[in-house]
C-alpha cells in the first residue's frame, strides 16, 4: 500500500481525461490518471466525426494519448477510485486496491453506463448493428433498414436523425407512448411506418441482426437497431463530497459551469460524466479546458502560498515521490 501526492489526479483515462492530463503535464503539473478500464467506446470498429482520426480504432487513440501523457512524465495506471475525502490541503482517494493517493485538484472524466431497454440480444449487438448516435454510425449503417427502438420523449427525433440515412426506416414504439398527433404526421411525410407492440427480443441469423420479434411472435425484418440508451455518470465514488447530479431527458450526469468546474471547491468535471451526448473530439476538448483551467487555478493558489512565504518551487515537474501509507505525511504545494 502506497500513497502518492499529485498536483492533479484525473479520474478516467478516456478521450476527456488523457488531454486533461495532456494540458496539466505540458504545464509541468504533476499528473496522476487512473484508468478503470472500461472504456465506454470499446465495442465500437471505429472513432467517427474526429478530424485527421476519422475511423480510427477507439484502443488505438487512447494508447496514442496514454503514451503523449507518459511522454510529458505524467503517470497513467489502472486504477478504480472508490471513494473521495477532502484533506486540508486537497483530497484523499481510496483505491480498489487499497492504495491511497493524495490530490490538490481532481478532474472527473468517468464517462457513462448506457442502460439499454430489457429486449433479448440487445446488449450483445452493441456498438455493431446496434447503435445509438447517427453521428458515430450512421454512415456505417446507411441505406439498410433500419428499425428504431422507442425508449422516450426523444425517439421521434432519433428517428428522423436516422432517416436522413436511410430512406428503410421503421419505429417500434415498444413500451414508448405513441407519437402526438404533429410528431405522427411527420413521420408519415417522410415515410417512416409506426410499429405498435412491445419487442421482446432481436432474431440473429449468421452472427447478424435479420428481424425483431414482437410479444405476438411478429418477426419484423430489420439488419440495423438503434436505441437511444439512458445514460448514468459514472460518479458515485463522489458521494462524500456532496456534489449534486442532475437529470435531464437522456440521463444523470455531473454539473459544471462552462468551464468543467463543479460544485465541489477543487472538483472538475470533463467528457461525457457532465455531458452525455459529448462524442469523442468534444469530450477530448472539454478535458483540455478543464486541465488549462485547473493549472490556471493551481497557479492562483501557488502565488497566494509564495506572498504568504510558502516555499513554492518554480515550477511542479512531474515526479513519482511516494510515502508510506501509515505515515503520508504533508501534501506539498507541488511536485
Amino acid at each position: 500500500m502506497m500513497t502518492i501526492f499529485n498536483d492533479v489526479v484525473v479520474i478516467g483515462g478516456g478521450a476527456a481525461g488523457l488531454n486533461g492530463a495532456l494540458m496539466l503535464v505540458r504545464s509541468r503539473r504533476s499528473v496522476l490518471v487512473l484508468d478503470g478500464g472500461s472504456p465506454r467506446n470499446a465495442p465500437a470498429e471505429g472513432v467517427h466525426g474526429l478530424l485527421a482520426r476519422d475511423g480510427m480504432p477507439p484502443a488505438e487513440l487512447l494508447e496514442r494519448g496514454r503514451a503523449e501523457v507518459r511522454g510529458y512524465g505524467g503517470l497513467v495506471v489502472p486504477g478504480e477510485v472508490t471513494g473521495v475525502t477532502r484533506t486540508p490541503d486537497g483530497f484523499s482517494l481510496s483505491l480498489a486496491d487499497g492504495a491511497t493517493v493524495h490530490a490538490r485538484r481532481i478532474l472527473v472524466a468517468t464517462g457513462l453506463t448506457d442502460e439499454l431497454p430489457d429486449v433479448a440480444g440487445l446488449r450483445e449487438r452493441w456498438g455493431r448493428d446496434v447503435v445509438h448516435c447517427p453521428y458515430c454510425h450512421g454512415w456505417e449503417v446507411r441505406d439498410r433498414p433500419i428499425g428504431v427502438l422507442a425508449t422516450g420523449p426523444m425517439s421521434v427525433h432519433h428517428a428522423l436523425l436516422f432517416r436522413q440515412l436511410s430512406a428503410d426506416v421503421m419505429l417500434f414504439t415498444h413500451t414508448a407512448p405513441a407519437p402526438s398527433e404533429e410528431d405522427a404526421e411527420q413521420l408519415a411525410a417522410l415515410g417512416v411506418p409506426l410499429v405498435d407492440g412491445k419487442v421482446e427480443s432481436l432474431e440473429i441469423t449468421g452472427d447478424r441482426i435479420t428481424g425483431l420479434r414482437l410479444a405476438d411472435g411478429t418477426v419484423v425484418p430489420r439488419e440495423v437497431v438503434a436505441v437511444a440508451p439512458r445514460m448514468v455518470a459514472r460518479a458515485g465514488f463522489l458521494t462524500a463530497l456532496g456534489p449534486a447530479t442532475a437529470e435531464n431527458p437522456m440521463g444523470v450526469y455531473v454539473p459544471t459551469d462552462a468551464a468543467g468546474r463543479t460544485d465541489v471547491p477543487g472538483v472538475w468535471a470533463a467528457g461525457n460524466v457532465t455531458d452525455l451526448s459529448a462524442q469523442v473530439g468534444a469530450a477530448a476538448a472539454a478535458g483540455a479546458l478543464a486541465g488549462a483551467q485547473i493549472n490556471a487555478d493551481l497557479v492562483a493558489e501557488d502565488a497566494r502560498r509564495a506572498v504568504a512565504g510558502r516555499a513554492t518551487p518554480a515550477s511542479s515537474a512531474p515526479s513519482t515521490d511516494a510515502g508510506s501509507a501509515a505515515d503520508p505525511g504533508p501534501v506539498p504545494p507541488s511536485a
